[in-house]
C-alpha cells in the first residue's frame, strides 16, 4: 500500500439492525459496494478529512465526516469505521432537515482581528456560495430543508434602522446561496426580522421572491405574519409556522400588527390558534418558534410552555432557536421538540457559539419516526461537518441536556440519534490511557453517553471537565477554505506547521526571535461558569520562560478596550526544558464582575517554540477517586476532557451510559 493511502473499513446496516447488501459507498471519487454481510472496504488517500457518501436503493442517503486525526490514522494503514444505519423509504415517510440561525452580514464583510474578509464586494455571489458548500451535500439528502433567515435582506444599508442596538443586513446573494444549497424554505419569526423596519422587510420579501425561497413567520401586517406556508412534500400537506417569542421594548416593535409589518409574534394565544388553523385543514403542522435567553443551557420556562402548548394544540413538530447555543431536545407526548438548533450560518466570534448542529427528522405522516443529529463546526464563520473534539464537545451536551428530560440520546456513527419510545439507556465500555499526562481528551466514543463508573488499578484521583478553547489541537485549523479564528494567529508571530507535532501531524509554531511574542484567545469566552476551577493546559517544545496569564472583560468593559488594555493576571511562569513538556496552569474562574475571560501565553525566548493541544480546562467536578463516581450536575455531563492529581501510567475502563 503506498504511504499516502488508508484502507477504511466497516459495515453498512438498516435501522433495524440487518446487513444492507450492496450499499454504495462514496469518499471523493473512489466508489465501493457492501458485501451481502453489508461490509465494506475502500482504500482513499490520506486527507484531512474524510466525508462518506452511503446510499442503497430505498433508503435515504447519508453522509458522515470524520478527520483523519480522530481515526488515529496518521501512521495506520487501515481503519475501523463505526457501523453505519440508513433508514428506509417508503410511503408517506419524510426526511426534513433544519439548520439554526443564518446571516451573512456584519463581520463576513467587514472583520474583525484582522482576519480575512469571507464576502468581498466584487465577488458577492461566489463568496455566498463558498460559504454553504460543506453543508450542501447535507441539505440536499433531505425532502425538504429549512432554517431561520435572522436577517433583514438588502443591496445596501436601508434608510431606515430599527431603534435598537444590533441590525444587521445581508445581501441578496445570502438567499440565492441558499437556494442553491438545498434549503427549501425560511422562518423569518425572529427578533431581527425587523431590524430595517418596513423598507427592510419589503426588500427581504422581494429578495425571497426573486429566488423563489418560500418563508413564513413575517408580513406586513399581523394576518400575513401569522399564516402559514403550505406546501406538499412526498404527497403530505404540511403548515410550516414562524414566531417570535416578545415584541420588544424598541418603539415601533418588531412584531406585526393591523397597522404595521414585522415578525409573527408567538404569544400562547396567537401559537395555539395557528396551530388549531393548520390542524383543522389536515395539514402536518411545524411550528418554529425564536426565544428564551442567549447562551444558556436551558430554554426558559415561557418557551417550553409556548412549545407544549404548540404540540398539545395538534402541532407535529416543534424546533426552537435564539439562544446561538445548543440545547437538548425531548420527546413529548410522542412528538419531538428542540429546544435550541444553535447558529448555522453566523458570525459570532464566542467559542461556544461556534458548535452547533443539523437535523434530521423523519416523519411518517403525522408521526414521528426518528431524529439524527449531524454536528456542526462554525470554523471562521462557515459551517463545516463537525469532527473529532468538536463533534464529542457537541454530541455530549446535547446528551447532557437531552437525558435530562426522560429522552434517550444513541448513536448512528458519528450522529446523535432520538427515537421516539427509546427512554432506557444503553451501557459501553472504553479503555483510556492517558500517556503519563495530568490532562487528557475522553477517547471518541465517549459522547456516546454519560460517564457511569470509571475503574483503574491506580488510586490516583481523577475530575471531569470542558476544554472553552476550538480546534485546540490544531488538526483541523486549516481543513477548510476559512480557517479557524480562535487564537491570534492573524496578529502574532505562530503559525500552523506540520513539522513538529505532540499529538497528530500539526501544530504551532514561532520561528527563532530576538523579541518575546504572545499567542492568546483571540477574543473572550462568553459562555463560562463562573467561580469554577479552571486549568491551562498544553504540550510545548522550546527553551526559555513563559508567562500563563487570563484576562477578563469586566461587565461595563467594551470589547476591544478590554482585549487591549484589561487587567493580565498571571496564573504561573514556567521554565521550559527545550523538549515536549506538558504544561498545567491552574486557576479559578472570577466569580463576579466579569461578563467573559480569555488566556495568553507570553514566551520569552530566542528559540523555536511549538505548541500543540493547548486547552482552557474548566472543571465540572471536584475530584473524586475510583470509588465515588461524578453526580452529573453544573454540567458535569457535558465533559470531553478527564483530569488526573498525577499522571496516570495505568489504564482507565470508563464506563457509559
Amino acid at each position: 500500500m503506498a504511504k499516502n493511502q488508508i484502507t477504511l473499513y466497516g459495515k453498512v446496516f438498516n435501522e433495524h439492525a440487518s446487513p444492507i447488501h450492496n450499499a454504495k459507498i462514496v469518499v471523493g471519487e473512489i466508489t465501493t459496494f457492501s458485501s451481502k454481510l453489508g461490509e465494506f472496504k475502500i482504500k482513499v488517500p490520506k486527507q484531512a478529512i474524510y466525508s462518506l457518501d452511503i446510499s442503497a436503493k430505498e433508503f435515504y442517503e447519508m453522509r458522515f465526516s470524520y478527520s483523519l486525526f480522530e481515526l488515529n490514522a496518521s501512521n495506520t494503514k487501515s481503519v475501523k469505521l463505526d457501523d453505519f444505519f440508513l433508514v428506509e423509504k417508503k410511503a408517506g415517510r419524510v426526511l426534513m432537515a433544519f439548520g439554526g440561525d443564518v446571516m451573512m452580514g456584519r463581520r463576513y464583510a467587514k472583520p474583525y482581528f484582522n482576519n480575512p474578509t469571507l464576502i468581498k464586494e466584487q465577488t458577492v455571489e461566489e463568496d455566498t456560495k463558498e460559504i454553504v458548500q460543506y453543508m450542501a451535500p447535507y441539505l440536499k439528502k433531505a425532502d425538504f430543508a429549512a432554517v431561520n433567515l435572522e436577517t433583514q435582506i438588502a443591496d445596501k444599508t436601508p434608510v431606515q434602522r430599527a431603534p435598537k442596538s444590533v441590525t444587521f443586513y445581508s445581501p441578496p446573494e445570502t438567499v440565492n446561496a441558499l437556494k442553491i444549497a438545498g434549503v427549501d424554505y425560511v422562518t423569518l419569526g425572529n427578533n431581527h426580522t425587523y431590524d430595517y423596519l418596513d423598507s427592510g422587510l419589503k426588500s427581504t420579501i422581494e429578495a425571497l421572491k426573486k429566488y423563489n425561497l418560500p418563508y413564513s413567520g413575517a408580513g406586513q401586517n399581523d394576518q400575513e405574519a401569522l399564516k402559514a406556508h403550505r406546501t406538499l412534500i412526498n404527497g403530505n400537506a404540511f403548515g410550516m409556522l414562524g414566531f417570535v417569542g416578545w415584541e420588544g421594548s424598541a418603539n415601533p416593535s418588531q412584531t406585526a400588527d393591523s397597522h404595521k409589518g414585522g415578525a409573527a409574534y408567538g404569544s400562547l394565544k396567537n401559537i395555539v390558534a395557528s396551530v388549531k388553523r393548520e390542524v383543522a385543514d389536515n395539514r402536518i403542522t411545524v411550528a418554529q418558534y425564536h426565544g428564551s435567553l442567549e447562551y444558556e443551557d436551558e430554554p426558559t420556562m415561557m418557551t417550553e410552555t409556548r412549545l407544549k402548548a404548540a404540540i398539545d394544540a395538534g402541532a407535529d413538530l416543534a424546533i426552537a432557536h435564539h439562544p446561538h447555543v445548543t440545547q437538548g431536545f425531548e420527546v413529548y407526548n410522542g412528538k419531538l421538540i428542540a429546544y435550541s438548533m444553535g447558529n448555522f450560518i453566523f458570525d459570532q466570534f464566542f467559542y461556544a457559539t461556534n458548535h452547533s448542529f443539523l437535523l434530521y427528522v423523519w416523519m411518517d405522516g403525522e408521526e414521528f419516526y426518528r431524529a439524527e443529529v449531524v454536528p456542526v463546526y462554525l470554523q471562521g464563520y462557515v459551517p463545516t461537518p463537525a469532527t473529532g473534539e468538536h463533534r464529542s464537545r457537541i454530541l455530549a451536551r446535547l446528551n447532557d441536556l437531552t437525558s435530562k428530560r426522560n429522552t434517550h440520546f444513541s448513536r448512528n456513527a458519528g450522529h446523535g440519534v432520538i427515537l421516539p419510545n427509546k427512554v432506557q439507556a444503553d451501557f459501553d465500555h472504553i479503555s483510556l490511557f492517558s500517556n503519563g499526562k495530568y490532562i487528557t481528551p475522553l477517547p471518541k466514543n465517549a459522547f456516546e453517553g454519560q460517564i457511569r463508573k470509571l475503574t483503574s488499578s491506580s488510586s490516583n484521583r481523577y475530575r471531569l471537565g470542558v476544554n472553552l478553547i476550538n480546534n485546540s489541537d490544531f488538526e483541523t485549523h486549516t481543513a477548510f477554505y476559512s480557517h479557524d479564528r480562535g487564537f491570534n494567529l492573524d496578529q502574532s508571530d505562530f503559525y500552523i506547521t506540520n513539522e513538529n507535532a505532540f499529538s497528530g501531524e500539526f501544530s504551532l509554531k514561532r520561528d527563532s526571535k530576538d523579541a518575546n511574542s504572545t499567542l492568546a484567545m483571540t477574543n473572550f469566552t462568553r459562555v463560562y461558569r463562573a467561580g469554577n476551577p479552571a486549568s491551562v493546559s498544553a504540550m510545548i517544545k522550546g527553551k526559555g520562560k513563559v508567562n500563563i496569564y487570563w484576562q477578563g472583560r469586566k461587565t461595563r468593559d467594551k470589547m476591544f478596550d478590554a482585549l487591549k488594555n484589561g487587567n493580565k493576571h498571571l496564573i504561573e511562569s514556567v521554565v521550559l526544558t527545550g523538549n515536549w513538556q506538558e504544561i498545567v496552569s491552574e486557576f479559578n474562574t472570577p466569580r463576579v464582575g466579569y461578563r467573559s475571560i480569555r488566556i495568553l501565553l507570553e514566551f520569552e525566548s530566542t528559540d523555536e517554540i511549538y505548541i500543540d493541544d493547548l486547552a482552557l480546562i474548566e472543571w465540572r467536578t471536584p475530584w473524586l477517586n475510583w470509588l465515588q463516581q461524578a453526580n452529573f450536575h453544573n454540567g458535569a455531563g457535558q465533559s470531553t476532557f478527564i483530569g488526573f492529581e498525577t499522571p496516570l501510567i495505568s489504564n482507565v475502563e470508563l464506563m457509559l451510559e
